[in-house]
């Protein structure tokens, strides 16, 4: 682990790899310091956002005493469970299944057949990177990008599964659509899919 100052109100923890992001994130919430405001895991990274008059250096040396494993899984979260349907229909599905060695069917098995954990997002407003999935949906992005992939495409790349929240360009893996809206500015929050949300995929229409 690796704090750099960040700006005069936050922290900057270089953590390495998404797993130990993960694992840190739940770590630091639980421990509920005081003085810490908010919390932005990213793919490597955790940002420790302290309020305004909080004593940084404080901050920073309880970080320094928290004991986390590195590179362990998050513990098992109770609590809600989003489930987002999906219409297994996706442009890519067929290459998935050959990257996978799976046929179809057991595509959409695997990706309906584990909670994911959203452990980031990024890109754009709504984007969740999805992590836990079934080890072998481990797939590479397109060797050429989309112009144009359609809101509520749900997509796979690298240990990672998503949901376009907007139409917009991407490189993932398309295995299907969602009618769920990810993003929308009369909801608190606005984003559905929120770091810390575990999520399931359903088949549409089961």
């Amino acid at each position: 682990m690796n704090v750099l100052a960040y700006g005069d109100r936050a922290l900057l923890v270089e953590l390495g790899d998404t797993a130990t992001v993960v694992a840190w994130t739940d770590a630091v919430g639980q421990a509920r310091l005081p003085g810490v405001e908010d919390l932005v895991p990213a793919a490597e990274t955790l940002l420790v956002v302290c309020s305004e008059h909080a004593d940084v250096a404080a901050v920073r040396q309880r970080l320094g005493g928290l004991h986390v494993e590195k590179g362990s899984a998050a513990p098992e979260q109770e609590g809600e469970v989003l489930r987002i349907p999906v219409s297994y229909d996706g442009p890519d599905l067929a290459d998935v299944a050959r990257l996978t060695g799976l046929d179809e069917d057991e595509v959409v098995e695997a990706h309906t057949g584990s909670t994911w954990r959203v452990a980031f997002g990024g890109f754009a407003p709504g984007f969740g990177y999805l992590v836990g999935g079934d080890p072998r949906l481990e797939v590479p992005r397109r060797d050429e990008s989309r112009t144009r992939v359609p809101a509520g495409a749900v997509g796979l790349a690298g240990t990672f599964s998503g949901v376009y929240p907007r139409e917009s360009p991407g490189g993932w893996q398309l295995i299907g659509t969602t009618a769920a809206p990810m993003w929308d500015v009369s909801r608190d929050p606005p984003a559905l899919l929120v770091p810390g949300a575990r999520v399931r995929f359903t088949v549409a229409g089961r």
